[in-house]
C-alpha cells in the first residue's frame, strides 16, 4: 500500500494474557452479566489479532498497541501489600480480591479509551494532538493512563506530534477518551468537524438516573482547547439520559462517525434534531458537501438490543477503492433487530460491504470491534515518523500469533488471579513482546 497520502490508521489494543471477567465496570452490562465466568485469554487475543489482520487485508491501515504489564504490582504496593511480588499478590487475594482484580485487569485492550486524537488538519498549529484519557471513573481503568501516555510518546516522537498530559482526575474532568469523540471530514487530509459527547456537567452532576455517566463536559471542553480546535468546527453534545440508563456507557455504543457519515440511534443525543441540523450546516459550510446522517429509530433497534448487539460499535471504514465497509460483531447477524438495522444501513449506503467478525471474548467483557481500536489520521510525514514496529504486516501478524500461542493460557478462572505463577507467566510474556520490537511501558 502506498503511504503517499494522509490515511486513517486503526490502532488496535492487543488483548493481554490476564484477560478475565471480573465485572469491574459498573454500567457496562455485558461486563457485569458475565462477572466471574471462565475467560479464554488465548482465544480473546487471537480473535483481536485476526480482526486486525482482516482489516489490513482489506487495505485498511492497521497498527498494534501492546498490552500493559499486569498485575500492576506497583499499585498493589501503593495499596499496602508488601513483600515479594508473589507475596503481595497472595495477600491481596486473601484480603482484597477486588483490588487484585483491578490490578490484573487487561482493560487496556479497549484502545478506544486510550486517548483523544485530533489530526493536524484540525489543529491551529498544524500538529497531531494526543491527550491520554485519565479514565478516572474506575480504578482498574485509571491504572492504564501512565503506561498509555508513555507508549503513545514512544510511537509518535518528535515535533510533528503534540503530547498533552492527562486531565486532572476529578469529577469535573473525567475523561474516557475517543469512545466519546467522532470526526467528520470529506477526506482524511482535509479539515474536519470534531464532536465531543459528554454525559454530565456541573449543572447535571446529581442526575437521578439509574447509571452514572462517565464523560464530563469539562473534559471535552479542555481537550478542545488543548488541541487548538476551531470553535465553529467543534461540537459538544450531551448523551441522551435514556441511553446512559440502558447501558450506553460510551457514545461509541450508540453512534459512529466516519468521513461524511454520521450513524446514530434515535436516542443517542439529547436535543438530537437541533444538534444534527447544526452539524449538517457546519459540514456543508466547511466542505461544500452534504453530510449523510443516518438515524436508526428505536422502533427498528430498541436500546437494549443496540447495547446487546453493539451494532453502533461496529467499525465503519473506507476501502482503498473509496467504497465503505461495515465491520460488525457476529452478534449483529444473530439478533434480528440488529440485522434489520444493517438492512437500513445498506439501503442508505448502496455498495457498502458488510463483514461479521467474531470478537466474542471481548464482547462478553463489554467491548465490540470499535472498542478495540483507536483511530488516528496520519499525514505521510507523520507515518514516516511513527515507530516502525507497530504497523501490522504479515510478518508481525505471524510473530504475534506465535507469541500468543506460546504465552497465553487457554482459560482463566477468577481464582487463578491468586496464583503467583500467573504473575510469572505474564511478566515473561511482556518481556518476550519487547523482543519483537513493540514499544512497551
Amino acid at each position: 500500500m502506498s503511504e503517499a497520502r494522509t490515511m486513517e490508521f486503526n490502532f488496535d489494543g492487543l488483548v493481554g494474557p490476564t484477560h478475565n471477567y471480573a465485572g469491574l465496570a459498573h454500567g457496562n452490562l455485558a461486563s457485569q452479566h458475565n462477572r466471574h465466568l471462565l475467560s479464554h485469554p488465548r482465544q480473546a487475543a487471537l480473535q483481536g489479532l485476526d480482526k486486525m489482520k482482516f482489516l489490513a487485508d482489506l487495505g485498511v491501515p492497521q497498527a498494534v498497541l501492546p498490552p500493559q504489564a499486569r498485575p500492576d504490582v506497583a499499585t498493589l504496593r501503593r495499596l499496602g501489600f508488601g513483600g515479594s511480588d508473589a507475596a503481595a499478590v497472595e495477600r491481596a487475594a486473601r484480603e482484597a480480591p477486588h483490588l487484585l482484580a483491578a490490578c490484573y485487569s487487561a482493560s487496556s485492550m479497549w484502545a478506544a479509551n486510550a486517548a483523544t486524537i485530533s489530526p493536524s488538519a484540525d489543529a491551529a498549529d498544524g500538529r497531531l494532538h494526543i491527550t491520554p484519557a485519565n479514565l478516572a471513573s474506575h480504578l482498574h481503568r485509571s491504572l492504564e493512563t501512565p503506561a498509555t501516555a508513555a507508549v503513545l510518546r514512544a510511537i509518535f516522537p518528535g515535533p510533528l506530534f503534540a503530547h498533552h498530559d492527562p486531565l486532572p482526575a476529578a469529577p469535573e474532568t473525567t475523561d474516557e477518551g475517543a469512545a466519546n469523540h467522532s470526526r467528520l471530514a470529506r477526506a482524511m487530509g482535509e479539515p474536519g468537524i470534531e464532536i465531543f459527547t459528554f454525559g454530565t456537567d456541573a449543572a447535571a452532576a446529581a442526575r437521578a438516573g439509574r447509571l452514572a455517566p462517565r464523560q464530563s463536559r469539562g473534559a471535552s471542553e479542555a481537550i478542545a482547547r488543548l488541541h487548538q480546535l476551531a470553535m465553529g468546527r467543534t461540537f459538544l453534545v450531551r448523551q441522551h439520559p435514556e441511553a446512559i440508563d440502558a447501558g450506553v456507557f460510551h457514545n461509541d455504543v450508540i453512534a459512529v462517525g466516519h468521513r461524511d457519515v454520521l450513524l446514530y440511534h434515535e436516542k443517542a443525543f439529547a436535543d438530537s434534531d437541533a444538534f444534527i441540523e447544526s452539524v449538517r450546516r457546519a459540514f456543508a459550510t466547511l466542505t461544500g458537501a452534504d453530510l449523510m446522517s443516518i438515524c436508526i429509530p428505536e422502533a427498528v433497534l430498541p436500546l437494549p438490543d443496540a447495547v446487546r448487539s453493539y451494532f453502533f460499535n461496529s467499525q465503519l471504514v473506507t476501502l482503498p477503492d473509496d467504497t465503505p465497509a461495515f465491520i460488525a460483531p457476529t452478534e449483529c447477524r444473530e439478533i434480528p433487530t440488529a440485522a434489520a438495522a444493517i438492512d437500513v444501513l445498506r439501503e442508505r449506503m448502496p455498495g457498502m460491504q458488510v463483514h461479521y467478525l467474531n470478537v466474542r471474548e471481548s464482547m462478553r467483557n463489554g467491548g465490540g470491534p470499535a472498542c478495540l481500536r483507536l483511530r488516528i489520521v496520519l499525514t505521510p510525514e507523520q507515518q514516516a515518523a511513527m515507530h516502525p514496529g507497530v504497523r501490522l504486516t504479515d510478518e508481525l501478524y505471524a510473530r504475534l500469533r506465535a507469541w500468543i500461542e506460546r504465552h497465553y493460557r487457554a482459560s482463566l478462572s477468577p481464582g487463578d488471579l491468586a496464583d503467583p505463577q500467573l504473575l510469572v507467566e505474564s511478566t515473561a510474556a511482556l518481556a518476550d513482546l519487547r523482543a519483537l520490537g513493540l514499544p512497551t511501558a
